[in-house]
């Protein structure tokens, strides 16, 4: 197996604020005329990750939501390392790599079963009010910045 392409658990971790798995399987209609999966789809999957994320730590975003928070994309980035096609069984990995009042940054690796990378991404966020005004998390909703930097940093 290429060492190129596995991720590197250890500094994966050491580097990470929280990190979460999740599992997809990929869909007949995910996929291209040429049997691989269509390139916009990992990004749907990367949010998939970060959804799952917060999630998992007890903070789904509805709970940003019903307080008039919402957390827009601000940058998007992914490389294609192997295609995944049809029926494909893939891990999302999603890592936050840094938290501010202000913004939250993620890493992505979409695993294949064997833990080859098919994909890496990022994207990075801001915490904004319903207006899109960029807020302070940590003076708009203490309890809530308490909360997620409690849970993240664990």
């Amino acid at each position: 197996m290429d060492k190129k392409t596995l991720v590197d658990k250890k500094t994966l971790n050491e580097t990470s604020l929280a990190v979460n798995q999740t599992q997809i399987r990929v869909r007949y209609e995910e996929t291209d005329r040429m049997g691989f999966v269509y390139h916009g789809n990992y990004f749907t999957w990367f949010e998939v990750g970060r959804t799952e994320l917060f999630r998992s730590i007890g903070l789904p975003y509805t709970v940003f939501e019903e307080r008039g928070i919402m957390l827009p994309v601000t940058e998007a980035e992914s490389k294609y390392r192997i295609p995944a096609g049809y029926d494909d069984l893939i891990t999302v990995e999603t890592t936050v790599t840094r938290l501010t009042p202000a913004r939250i940054n993620f890493q992505y690796h979409l695993l294949s079963r064997e833990g080859r990378v098919i994909a890496e991404g990022k994207t990075g966020h801001a915490f904004v009010d319903s207006t899109g005004k960029p807020i302070n998390l940590a003076k708009k909703a203490p309890e809530l910045w308490k909360r997620i930097t409690e849970k993240i940093n664990e």
